[in-house]
Order: C-alpha cells, then structure tokens, then sequence
C-alpha cells in the first residue's frame, strides 16, 4: 500500500475536513471568554426637561410676532451639539417639552417632568410660577435654568441654590444700554414709559443705571394702556399726529428711552418724536442677550446651523435656551458623569465655565447663579455695539459693570 505524501491532494482535503469539523467547538469555546474579557459600556442617558407658558402674543409689529418654538427650537440645536460630544463619553441627552398656558399652575406639568426623568429642567415662565416650583424642585434633587425671566428679584431677595439665570436681567440690559450712551457722551435723557408692571420693572432699571453711570433723565411721561385694540383703533395717521403732540412738552435732550415690554407703543415711537432724537430701550437701540445679525466670534457658524435646522433666525430666548442645555452638557462632559450631585457641584464650582459664541468663556455669579454675559446693542438689522464698553472697568470682571455687583445683592441661599 502507497503511503500518502504530505504534497498529496488528499492530504489537503483531510485537513481541511478536520479544520471545519473542529472550528465550530474552539469558536464556542472561546466567544464566552472573549465577550467576558471586553463587556459592552452602558449609555448614560441624561434627560432635560423645558417647561415654558406660552400663548399666541400680539405684538404692533408683524416682524416681531415671535415664533411658537422660539427658545424650543435652541434646545434642540444644543441637544444635538451635547450629543456629538456625549457619543465619545458613551452618554445621550434627550429633551422633554412641556407646555402651559401663562396663568397655569406649573406644579403639575413640572411633576410631570420630574416623572419622566428630567433632573434638569428649563424654565420659560413668571416669577410666580418659577418660585412655586423652586422649593419643590430642591428637594426633588433638581436643577432649574432660567432662560426667559428677566425679573431681577428672581436673583436677588427671592434667588434659590438650585434656579441658575441663563437669561440677563433688567439691570443688565438697561445698564448695558447706558454704558454705551455715556460713552458716546449722550447723557441726557428723558424716559416714557408704559402702565404695565413690567414696564415699570423695565423703567426702574433704567433710572437705576442713570444714577449709576452718570445719565440724567430730565423728565418722564407714562404712555397709559386705555385697552383699545392696537390694529384696528390706531392707523399711520392717528400714530403720526398722537406721537408728536405726546412728545412735545418734553425738555431738549439726547436720547428718548422707551420702556415698554407690554408691546403697547414703543414701536410708533421711533421717527415719529417731536425732536429729532435717538430712540432706545424696548425700542430704537435694544439690548439684548443675542441678536440674529450677530456675526463675531463665530456667530455666523451657529447663526447658519440654526437657520438649517429651524427655518428661521436665531433669537434671544433660542439662544439662552442653547446655552442652557449646553451648560449642562458642559457639567456632564467635564465629570464625565450623569449623576445630578457632581453635575450640581461642578455648576457651583469656579471650574464651570461654557461657551456661547459671545467672545469670551461665560460663568455664574457665585452670588446670585446668574450668568455672566455680554450684551448687544442692536437695531432691526445689524449689532451696534456690545456692552460693557471700554472704560468700565471692575476688580473682578469688566461682565459685573453689568447688573447687581456682589457688594449690592439682597441674595442669601437659605440652606
């Protein structure tokens, strides 16, 4: 009998019969093993909530009516932003939007939030509403981002340990608003303003930036609301023979400061005064926390990734409500963690900083939780200028010329 030489095609067949009959048991031999060696890591979902009043608004203006996802559509964005980060740290942030009309009682719908996971919620809402949620939401473990309430005695005499401040205060815009007009040495002013309680608000802090950076208001007027309907009651002629006369007793000055949030005059004010004068406040020159011609400091990026995703441009309350989530993407991406006590510990610390395109990194006042932050001054079209301006200067930093300082703040944490 010939013996089989190793060259042999048979030789080659066996084996390759013995390699396929062997290789199913060293593969089920071997996969446990191989598994337990690598296990799979888990994703870390983190859920934020946005609990926001909102109703259809009338504005005199047709260009101002705001969009029924103004604040919403920025979540988004930054939900997006959080995740192209969070996918390298193995964590997925989602968000939750609840609505309620502007009179509502906000506990239900929080609670609701709560529910769902949301340890992390943003709020567009009134000081009542914030504050009968706040108290709640602290023994709850949760953590609430203002981003639409500009109510200063939310930071101040009614401020709470876990309600941060993503949108500016009065005082910060009306102060951001002064600095510039000293600075283009128009320290004259007088002031109109409208018989609603946030348009008192509003004129309050702006005579408080008066007296703070040197302005001198000559004289006031109150535009009083009589409740007519504003479309129908007041036509191009009416406003151009009622503006003029209303302004006519007022004393020669630089600047007519408009302080009307209700959205009952200010717009009929600009080019209708009897002197020919500058307009600014709630109308004319604005400040604001963003604006959507806002191109520097990499604005134009967000700008355009915005108007891709929404159909529309980016305002202020989007732009707040950005910052938010980002801010809390921000927390969880340096402790590398989802777990509510670091992420509430780090936002409380001077390690947290986040950044929003506004050409520097942005902080929270320990004092306070509100949001250190540039202002901008702008029109219907373009930025004017950015506060603070040049020349305030402040031992800690140039964002505390804007708002209520250390020093002067009513704010105690109660613990």
């Amino acid at each position: 009998m010939k013996s089989m030489v190793p060259n042999s095609p048979w030789m080659f067949i066996i084996l390759f019969l013995a390699a396929v009959n062997i290789m199913p048991a060293v593969a089920q031999e071997t996969a446990p093993a191989a598994q337990s060696a690598k296990p799979a890591q888990q994703v870390t979902e983190i859920r934020i909530g946005y609990l926001r009043a909102y109703a259809p608004q009338l504005t005199l203006s047709l260009l101002d009516v705001p969009p029924a996802d103004e604040g919403v559509a920025g979540a988004m964005l930054a939900i997006g932003d959080n995740n192209t980060t969070g996918s390298f740290l193995k964590q997925k942030f989602e968000l939750d939007v609840a609505e309620i009309k502007p009179d509502a009682d906000a506990v239900a719908a929080f609670n609701e939030l709560v529910a769902r996971g949301d340890k992390n919620i943003l709020v567009d809402l009134s000081a009542r509403q914030i504050l009968s949620i706040a108290d709640l939401a602290r023994d709850k473990g949760v953590l609430l981002f203002n981003v639409g309430n500009t109510d200063d005695s939310l930071r101040e005499e009614d401020c709470r340990p876990n309600v941060f401040h993503i949108a500016p205060t009065r005082t910060m815009l009306a102060d951001a608003l002064a600095q510039y007009l000293i600075w283009k040495q128009w320290p004259r002013w007088v002031l109109i303003y409208g018989s609603h309680e946030k348009d008192q608000l509003y004129a309050d802090a702006l005579r408080r930036a008066a007296t703070r950076f040197g302005g001198k208001i000559l004289a006031e007027k109150e535009f009083k609301d009589t409740g007519t309907a504003r479309r129908t009651d007041t036509g191009v002629i009416q406003i151009q023979q009622q503006i003029p006369v209303f302004t006519q007793d007022l004393p020669d000055h630089d600047v007519t400061l408009v302080a009307d949030e209700s959205e009952v005059f200010g717009t009929y004010i600009p080019y209708r005064t009897w002197l020919p004068r500058v307009v600014a406040g709630t109308a004319g020159l604005v400040p604001s926390s963003w604006h959507p011609a806002s191109e520097q400091w990499a604005g134009m990026q967000i700008q355009d990734r915005f108007f891709k995703q929404s159909n529309r441009n980016m305002l202020s309350r989007d732009m707040s409500a950005w910052t938010a989530v980002r801010v809390v993407g921000e927390a969880a991406t340096r402790t590398n963690s989802g777990d509510q006590a670091k992420i509430n510990d780090y936002l409380h610390s001077d390690k947290f900083s986040v950044a929003a395109f506004k050409g520097q990194k942005l902080t929270f006042r320990p004092w306070n939780l509100q949001l250190r932050q540039p202002i901008f001054l702008g029109d219907a079209k373009s930025v004017v200028t950015t506060s603070p301006q040049e020349g305030f200067l402040h031992q800690v930093s140039e964002l505390d010329t804007l708002g209520v300082d250390q020093p002067e703040t009513k704010c105690v944490f109660k613990k």
